[in-house]
């Protein structure tokens, strides 16, 4: 029953909003603007997210007869709850696009105003995910990507020397268990994987060569399985059955360094300063380094590095009354703008638009590493899609998850999770 919930989910997902577009009434007031107007977004957690509250405030300012009222969702079920307001017409007027691998769902239930109008700066990261048959549905603000953190204090007491940018994964592996055994008196493991299937399938499906989740052939992962299943049966890092039992967190093992080394998103540049100055994490000095390379090729600050990761962005409920779309549009402009940037960058959170300036704000808050290299690693770097734009990857990327948890917790060997897998997609989610 769990196997055919989960590729029925985005299906789900996509007959509750193709219901709404038939039920609502898009652009239903259309009345020319009589003062104020009122915009409504969505978000989630927002006392702990505070860039909701700083786009609103920042926007405010710029459009004072504009107000923004935030609409708070359960962060779990955001999407779940989105879709049932969107059904009902209670949706808000523009819609944060949490995951990326949903866009496609609200687009093609009819729930997602085109904005390809909205002007948006150059070399602003993120753009494409939002772009389906030569329309833009949403706009980029922020564009997290996958790096590793370092305990510089854990490398020193090892005395190891720091990353240089120069490893692939076999390194990463090597390195790993050098740590681990350097520090076992203390204890810390060499490293940390949290438990999602982003920290192995994010990095095989960007990094390998012509890989595509959408072609229905998941061959690629197994060489990352195995050398992931091989770093925990050589005690580099706790293994998968642990982390679960346990509940361990990524924050509490590298914050409270039981482990030296981190793969994580660069969201949380944000949470380790926050939580070092709280004393909610351990004080000590920490870098950024880029993610392992899938081979030489790509490694060396003189390459650009490939990792992964999913934009944040804003798209506009299709049922907004009509005196309100051009404030909405301003809305998203001011949001992907360097000035909106620039902010984020003042709080730690990595903006879609990183140029020079940006760089130097984001790294200018108190906290912040310092080092060339940490630079490097936040402001340079191929990101690819870990949820490429369609309709189809919610259901293959719960399907993946299952080969995930299949294979980490042992339950299940690597090829033969990967064929069912294969199979799966084929029979219930099918294949181009």
């Amino acid at each position: 029953m769990k196997r055919k919930f989960v590729a029925a989910a985005g299906v789900a997902m996509v007959a509750t909003l193709a219901l709404a577009a038939c039920s609502a009434s898009p652009a239903a007031d259309t009345a020319e603007a009589s003062g104020p107007v009122t915009l409504s977004v969505s978000g989630w957690s927002v006392a702990t997210t505070p860039e909701f509250q700083l786009l609103a405030d920042g926007f405010e300012k710029k459009f004072p007869d504009v107000t923004v009222e935030l609409k708070e969702y359960d962060p779990v079920n955001y999407n779940t709850l989105l879709t049932a307001d969107l059904a009902a017409g209670s949706g808000p007027d523009i819609i944060t696009q949490k995951e990326v691998k949903f866009v496609s769902t609200y687009q093609e239930g009819g729930q997602l105003l085109d904005v390809s109008d909205v002007e948006v700066p150059d070399g602003i990261g993120g753009t494409q995910a939002y772009e389906i048959d030569g329309a833009s549905y949403a706009v980029p603000y922020r564009q997290d990507s996958w790096v590793v953190y370092y305990n510089k204090a854990l490398f020193d007491e090892a005395g190891v020397a720091y990353p240089d940018g120069t490893w692939t994964w076999d390194d990463y592996a090597d390195l790993e268990s050098e740590l681990s055994t350097a520090l076992s008196a203390k204890p810390a493991f060499g490293g940390y994987q949290h438990s999602w299937q982003s920290t192995v399938q994010g990095f095989a499906n960007a990094q390998t060569p012509k890989a595509d989740i959408l072609s229905g052939d998941f061959g690629h992962l197994e060489d990352y399985y195995t050398r992931v299943l091989g770093m925990q049966s050589d005690g580099g890092q706790v293994d998968f059955n642990t982390r679960n039992a346990n509940q361990l967190t990524y924050q509490g093992e590298f914050g409270k360094q039981k482990a030296a080394m981190l793969p994580m998103g660069s969201w949380y540049v944000a949470t380790l300063i926050a939580q070092q100055a709280s004393g909610e994490a351990d004080t000590f000095d920490w870098g950024v380094a880029p993610a392992p390379q899938y081979d030489k090729k790509t490694t060396g600050t003189d390459n650009v590095p490939v990792t992964f990761g999913d934009p944040t962005g804003l798209g506009i409920n299709a049922a907004i009354a009509d005196n309100k779309v051009q404030a909405a549009k301003d809305f998203l402009a001011y949001a992907a703008s360097e000035e909106a940037a620039q902010a984020l960058a003042a709080i730690g959170i990595t903006p879609a638009l990183l140029n020079d300036g940006v760089v130097e704000t984001y790294f200018s808050v108190a906290g912040s590493p310092t080092d060339e290299l940490s630079k490097f690693a936040i402001s340079t770097h191929e990101t690819l899609p870990e949820n490429p734009t369609s309709t189809k990857t919610a259901a293959i990327q719960g399907i993946l998850g299952d080969l995930h948890t299949a294979v980490m917790s042992g339950s299940e060997p690597i090829d033969s999770a990967i064929k069912g897998a294969e199979d799966r997609v084929k029979n219930e989610v099918g294949l181009d």
